[in-house]
């Protein structure tokens, strides 16, 4: 699908309320984490650290989280890799959400308290750079504006989303997908009155999942585009840039653009 609509997601309206969003972002988390959505691209960015040289993964826009924790584990357990430290940021930090996260990590996953903006990212925050699930959120000049402050700092980039961009993707947000939070929602932690009631009585939250599903998907950049970005963003060709997909046991696909300094 080369179709890219940037309409609007529910959970990026200031006005859209907390609790709704905080029951969908626990959903996302939770399946995310437990499908291993992100596991095919532990090789992708084996690559990517060893190019750069770095142990050290700053996460843009992490939401929620649930993107990286168990991608990071799996690449802690590479060799060259067990030093492996991951830092969570996000221009609206959730501390209460990733204080799980650093927890159940042994202390491999930390996070940033201080709001950090991924087209300006602070020079002390050093690090291979991700962005999972986030791209699509971009307008294309931002994403173009994240790409270029990696380029001009120096930083490899990675940025990545669960999907494929397919239509089936769509009938999956519209059919088993909902069927699936519902089941999953009275497992999900931690436990909150309030996502059952909107789960269950009045269903604001599947109904909301199942919009903001079907449009990031629409909004998702091709790989085309995400190297037409990344060329645009790096004018110079200071780096060496890489797109395509790789596909989850599932079936579904998980699609990526990396990028790293060339060496001289």
């Amino acid at each position: 699908m080369k179709l890219r609509l940037h309409l609007f997601e529910f959970e990026d309206q200031a006005w859209f309320p907390s609790v709704i969003r905080a029951g969908m972002m626990d959903y996302l988390r939770f399946m995310t984490s437990h499908l291993g959505i992100y596991q095919p691209l532990v090789p992708v960015l084996r690559e990517a650290l060893q190019q750069t040289q770095q142990l050290h993964v700053l996460e843009l826009g992490a939401g929620a989280g649930g993107g990286t924790d168990g991608v990071a584990r799996a690449l802690g357990q590479l060799p060259g890799l067990a030093d492996l430290r991951v830092t969570l940021t996000d221009l609206y930090p959730q501390p209460s959400a990733w204080q799980s996260i650093r927890e159940s990590s042994g202390g491999q996953i930390d996070y940033e308290i201080t709001p950090v903006d991924a087209t300006a990212v602070p020079a002390h925050l050093t690090g291979f750079r991700t962005i999972f699930s986030a791209f699509h959120h971009f307008t294309p000049a931002a994403a173009e504006a994240i790409l270029a402050d990696a380029v001009r700092q120096g930083a490899g980039i990675g940025v990545f989303e669960g999907a494929g961009k397919h239509w089936h993707e769509i009938l999956l947000a519209w059919t088993i997908l909902p069927i699936m939070q519902v089941m999953a929602t009275p497992f999900m932690p931690p436990f909150r009155l309030s996502r059952l009631f909107f789960t269950f009585i009045i269903p604001l939250i599947p109904f909301c999942t199942i919009w903001d599903g079907t449009v990031s998907i629409l909004r998702m950049y091709p790989t085309d585009r995400l190297l037409a970005l990344a060329c645009k963003a790096d004018l110079g060709g200071k780096f060496e840039w890489r797109a395509g997909k790789v596909k989850h046991w599932s079936g579904s696909q998980v699609t990526y653009l990396v990028g790293w300094p060339k060496k001289a």
